[in-house]
């Protein structure tokens, strides 16, 4: 009789864990999934009800405030806080927003919907639902991007039309400011803003924090590099951070400075860049883009140090903590002034 390989039974035993293992997280993960959208549901049929009644009694103008305090103080008892007043109120908002049922994602739980219904322009709800969904955010990265203005940010360099329309899928990104944003926010790092940095520590604190610097960095960013050694004769340099693009379909080129961008801190990324260009990028691919990342900058030295044609060099402020939203508006408005003087 054949004796078994020990090695080789091992080896299936494991093969046979993992298929197991698999098994039963996508079985749980389905499950939690499907429970969030039962809730979701639940949420919408309630606030369908309330509404339909709330309609029968409009004669009275408060009607509906009597209507959902006297549900919650019977409901609350017996269901618990999740049927108090805030929430029948935030229920009866979802179905008059979200009034076809069969338009709402089973991809979004109930604090997605909850955050969604708060939003009141209908083009920047559509956005943060479509990539909600698109992008597989969770509620607390839905609540991020809302948050740090992801919708105003990219508005800054970007109609609102290209940016639904990539929201959409009706249509892929084909240039840098379709996709990297100024400012970037970077609060996730934990660094206060009060204190001095070297670019290395910034540089050592994204690589700990890499997913969430990704998700900031926006779709299709993938990593490739960090103190990527160039050699351009007997001369040796380090791009800090390199990462690749699949819907630009090119390298990025990241500079990270903690303080104020510099004329020879472009001319550096740009020989980066045209060392990738020349050395590293295959036919097929585009142009690699560079990226530095400063703590300020003046856009009239961006201006003067870049040709007037350059649009694979980009200067971008970080930032070390969640602005306001009225700080983010000011900066905007700031963004949009600079560039009417600059189309006069």
């Amino acid at each position: 009789m054949k004796k078994e390989n020990p090695s080789l039974q091992m080896q299936q035993l494991d093969t046979l864990y993992s298929d197991i293992r698999q098994i039963i997280e996508s079985s749980r993960n389905n499950a939690v999934r499907s429970v969030d959208f039962c809730r979701v549901q639940m949420y919408w049929h309630l606030g369908q009800r309330i509404f339909e009644e709330e309609q029968q009694g409009k004669e009275r103008a408060d009607y509906g405030a009597y209507l959902i305090k006297t549900l919650a103080n019977r409901l609350e008892p017996e269901f618990g806080s999740g049927f108090g007043v805030r929430q029948l109120e935030r229920a009866r908002q979802f179905y008059r927003i979200y009034p076809i049922a069969t338009t709402l994602r089973s991809q979004l739980n109930w604090s997605q919907y909850r955050m969604l219904i708060q939003i009141p322009d209908p083009d920047k709800r559509e956005y943060y639902e479509l990539e909600s969904v698109n992008n597989a955010w969770t509620a607390r990265e839905t609540e991020r991007q809302i948050n740090s203005m992801l919708y105003e940010r990219l508005l800054m360099s970007n109609d609102k039309e290209s940016v639904l329309a990539v929201a959409r899928k009706e249509r892929i990104p084909e240039s840098p400011a379709e996709i990297i944003k100024d400012p970037m926010v970077l609060e996730f790092l934990g660094l206060h803003r009060e204190s001095c940095y070297y670019e290395k520590d910034l540089e050592s604190t994204i690589i700990t924090h890499l997913t969430e610097f990704l998700l900031e960095m926006g779709k299709g960013f993938s990593f490739v590099a960090r103190q990527k050694r160039i050699l351009i004769e007997d001369d040796e340099f380090f791009a800090d951070l390199v990462f690749f693009n699949r819907l630009l379909r090119c390298h990025v080129v990241i500079e990270i400075k903690a303080g104020k961008l510099t004329h020879q801190d472009l001319g550096q990324l740009q020989m980066y860049v045209n060392y990738y260009d020349r050395n590293v990028k295959l036919p097929d691919e585009n142009r690699t883009i560079g990226i530095l990342l400063c703590t300020e900058k003046n856009d009239t030295v961006v201006q003067m140090t870049l040709p007037e044609d350059s649009q694979n060099i980009l200067a971008s402020e970080y930032k070390l903590y969640l602005p306001s939203s009225e700080q983010l508006i000011e900066e905007i408005n700031e963004v949009k002034k600079m560039a009417q003087k600059i189309t006069k």
